[in-house]
This record gives C-alpha cells, structure tokens and sequence, in this order.
C-alpha cells in the first residue's frame, strides 16, 4: 500500500505523526460504454460551451454560480483555505463507542505511525481498548474537511470518515404511525428463527455473487463470441421459491421457515465424526455443525 497523506493525531498537547492510507479497495468489474450496433467506443470530451474547444484537464478551473455571477476558484485559491493547509487529526471528544451510528460512516483509513512515535501510538491505542471509547477527530483531506471517529481495528489505529449531522436523512414513513399487536407467540417463534440463524461474522465466508457471475458471463463471450448461451453457461434457474405464490399468514411463514432452516443444518450434524477428536474441532467447522 502507498500512503496517501501524511499528518499528526493531536489531543491536548500529544503528538502523533502517522501515515494514512485507504482500507478498502473496490473490486467490482470494469465496464465502458460502446455503441451497441458495432462495438464503438463511447468517449466524453470535455469542451468549453463558449468556443466549442475540448479543455485540457490543467486549464480546468472549479466555480460557484449564484444565477447572477459566477466566480472561479483555481486549485490555488483552495489550497489556501487554512483548513486545506492543516495536516492535524485534531482529537476533539471521546465518546463510548457504541454511541457512533454505523450509519455515518464513510471513507475508512488506515493509520501507521511514522518515524518515532511508536511509542505515542501504542499508548493512544492501547487507552483507545482499555477504555472502549472512539476518539471523535476533525481532519481536511482532498479538499474537505471532514468528521472522523478514530478507532481500533486489530494492532492498527483505524480513522473512519463520518458523515456530517445534516447529510444524514431522517426516516419519516406514515405506515409506521400505523398500531401493530404482536403477540406473545409470533415473538416467540420469531425468536426461534433468529437463533436457528445464530453464527459469528466471518467477512470470508461471503462472496460478491454479482462480479463472479459476471466475470464468467465476460470469460464465456470472450471463449464463443455473442452466440452464447446463457442458460448453458449459467444453468437454468428456478422459476419460484419453495411455496410459488402461495400466500401464508406471518404465523404459518414463521413456522416453515424455522423448520427449513434445522432441516437444512440435520445433513451437516449426521456428516460430523463421532471421535473424540470431534470435540476439538475449529471455530469454523463448530459453526458449520450447530
């Protein structure tokens, strides 16, 4: 990985120089537009509505228009704004860290800590875990300055963008005004479905069934040229789900699908040696077994 910034954590008069860089990457397949009737690439050009002249990306300037004028900001210009100037992730709270809503987050970020301040950053870390508290930070990168929640992650100091208050929608449906009775029963056996579910998160286990299937559908054009066919390559796939179109009242839908759900587990608790050594199986195969 390439760091993509360089700056300092600060709280009170502590200093922590750290290197940032991006923690996530996107995997997804790479598409561009063409003309369907003979493969054509379709390109954008970017051109000046006065002269019609395509605009080299140096000579491309950022605006504000208020209907009436129009100011041009250079990159210049917003290099100059203090906060594009401040290389600080300045520590302004810590607060219990179940009280950051999942739903701000944004960008994530790995912090390492630079030069000689391993030290500084084992400590903040360390207090970081002892305590269970997320440091809530205010930082500028790429031309925004930005919330952050500053968090542990493994070995690894974790800064994770926030959303602003005001960038979050609040939720206002009417049908939620609606009154609902739920009975002693449907909790119950709702209950019972949520733990026929039960398993501890494991990221790996899960793939991106969309770009595999599509690296495939790329892989199969390439191999035999437009006449493929999808069926064939796919197979066929089933017209409905267990019960078509059958309506079942929330009850009946309840009770089916706990009782599909142990069905589904009986084959993977009959395959499970019966040896001693069974007991001392892994996290994984423990799950794959419950």
């Amino acid at each position: 990985m390439r760091s993509i910034w360089k700056g300092a954590i600060t709280f009170g008069l502590v200093n922590v120089p750290v290197k940032v860089y991006s923690a996530t990457e996107d995997h997804d397949v790479s598409l561009h537009q063409v003309h369907a009737k003979d493969g054509g690439r379709i390109r954008y050009k970017r051109t000046c509505e006065i002269d019609g002249k395509v605009v080299e990306y140096a000579d491309i300037a950022k605006a504000y228009d208020d209907g009436d004028r129009t100011v041009i900001l250079t990159d210049e210009d917003i290099a100059s704004l203090p906060a594009e100037k401040s290389r600080e992730i300045d520590v302004v709270e810590f607060v219990p860290s179940d009280q950051v809503d999942p739903i701000m987050f944004e960008k994530s970020y790995y912090l390492e800590p630079d030069s000689k301040s391993v030290k500084a950053y084992a400590l903040l870390r360390r207090t970081l875990e002892e305590t269970d508290r997320t440091a809530i930070v205010q930082f500028a990168l790429r031309q925004k300055t930005r919330l952050g929640a500053l968090r542990v992650r493994g070995d690894v100091l974790m800064l994770q963008a926030l959303l602003w208050d005001d960038e979050v929608r609040e939720a206002r449906f009417p049908s939620l005004d609606e009154k609902v009775t739920i009975s002693a029963k449907e909790l119950e056996m709702s209950e019972a479905l949520v733990k026929s579910f039960e398993s501890d998160f494991e990221p790996s286990k899960f793939t991106d069934d969309y770009q595999d299937q599509l690296k495939e559908l790329i892989d199969a054009k390439l191999d035999k040229g437009d006449s493929v066919d999808t069926a064939e390559t796919f197979g066929e796939t089933a017209e409905e789900s267990d019960g078509g179109g059958e309506v079942l009242d929330l009850m009946e839908a309840l009770r089916r699908s706990v009782e599909k759900n142990r069905a589904a587990k009986e084959p993977a608790k009959k395959a499970a040696p019966a040896s001693k050594g069974a007991a001392k199986k892994s996290p994984a195969k423990k799950k794959a077994s419950a």
